[in-house]
């Protein structure tokens, strides 16, 4: 039974957590920091595309093998525990792996980037799993919305100072010494942040039996059937969801149409933070003002926007713009899908729609593949187009889901 006592021990447990996984998340970025690590290594436009399509679709696809096997056991802890300690090692490894290009070429170490990146990703969806039934049940009612308020200031301040100390340190050593600190520093600030999740009292058991695959399966076809709002959250989730995969293509766009230097990933990152940092704290100040429906179409009709500018402006494209709209579109989205995510689910079964959003994310694992490919052999008006057509299909689903918050 969870007490005052537990969950004011729970709470600074979690926030704890939360500042300095938001320090470590600026130099590990997975927009900017990562992708261009990639491209600096010689990455070509597939292999951009490929590394976006592991880190932002195709992890969070994993959860539909997660979800039944997390959902059978009454305390989720210890899986909490490692993926977070799956993501530590990754870095370090990363870390080292960069440390060791003497000659300053990691083109030959690409695949080893792509086996810690994929096990970095993986780690966060196996943990997200866990991480969203345990902080439901961790939190007296009375103190979810202050812990929230409280997460979300400090973030902004934490992103902030962290975006500014990037930045220099990006510039401070060449490629690929200045990607190994970037790790070196995300590393620590994640080992740190997981104590918070060692601290976690978790209490209250919650089990959801599920035998085998075939029995989610069942499971999944019987909540699209009952829950009309379910086809259209994944709808929602699979056009919209490719708008957070735009970015890495914007920093090969630079590269390769706008010939922009590596040093220029500071400054887009610091764009992105403010962008992301500004948009948060305007949604937690007109929280009740708003609909998800409205905030969903907006976030649509603004990621359309981003390859417009490329478009209009050309070789003249002012990248930061993008980069501060892209931080925008990012944190409205991820305020939006928690939020509906939490409407459209109930709290027996909230690990098993994570998983189910997990498994929904289709479009969004195959579109960075598919737009590598694209890029690589059509170029990248004909990306945009694409991009743009399957964006603002979003458009429908928003409308559908009709959220009533």
């Amino acid at each position: 039974m969870l007490n005052k006592s537990d969950s004011k021990h729970n709470f600074r447990s979690l926030i704890w957590h939360a500042a300095f996984l938001s320090f470590a998340q600026v130099f590990i970025d997975v927009d900017t920091v990562i992708p261009a690590m990639l491209i600096d290594a010689g990455g070509s436009a597939f292999q951009v595309g490929l590394l976006t399509a592991v880190m932002l679709g195709g992890a969070s696809f994993t959860q539909l093998i997660f979800a039944p096997f997390i959902s059978n056991y009454n305390y989720k802890k210890k899986f909490l525990l490692f993926g977070i300690n799956a993501r530590i090692l990754s870095l370090l490894l990363l870390s080292g792996l960069l440390f060791t290009s003497f000659d300053g070429s990691t083109s030959r170490s690409i695949p080893l980037i792509f086996l810690l990146i994929a096990v970095f990703a993986v780690g966060g969806a196996f943990a997200n799993i866990s991480y969203t039934d345990i902080m439901g049940k961790s939190l007296l009612p009375e103190a979810r919305k202050p812990f929230f308020s409280v997460r979300l200031v400090l973030n902004g301040l934490v992103f902030l100072v962290a975006a500014f100390l990037a930045a220099k340190l990006l510039k401070a050593f060449d490629h690929p010494i200045n990607y190994a600190w970037m790790f070196v520093v995300g590393f620590v600030a994640l080992a740190v942040s997981s104590i918070g999740f060692w601290r976690l009292r978790e209490v209250v058991p919650s089990k959801l039996s599920i035998k085998n695959i075939q029995e989610f399966v069942r499971l999944f076809r019987s909540e699209l059937k009952n829950n009309p709002k379910l086809p259209a959250f994944l709808g929602f989730i699979n056009t919209q969801g490719i708008s957070i995969s735009f970015l890495p293509f914007v920093i090969l766009y630079a590269k390769d149409i706008l010939e922009g230097e590596a040093g220029t990933t500071g400054g887009f990152l610091f764009f992105k933070i403010v962008g992301s940092v500004g948009a948060g704290m305007t949604l937690f100040l007109l929280s009740g003002r708003f609909k998800y429906k409205w905030l969903l179409i907006g976030n649509a009709l603004l990621a359309a926007t981003l390859p417009l500018i490329l478009l209009i402006f050309n070789i003249h494209a002012p990248l930061q713009l993008v980069f501060l709209l892209g931080g925008i579109v990012f944190a409205i989205y991820q305020v939006s899908m928690n939020g509906v995510l939490l409407e459209v689910s109930g709290t027996s079964n909230r690990a098993i729609y994570t998983g189910i959003a997990g498994a929904g994310n289709i479009i969004p694992a195959v579109f960075p593949l598919m737009g590598g490919l694209i890029i690589q052999n059509l170029g990248f008006m004909t990306f945009f187009a694409c991009y743009l057509l399957v964006v603002l299909s979003s458009l429908f689903f928003a409308k559908k889901i009709n959220c009533a918050k």
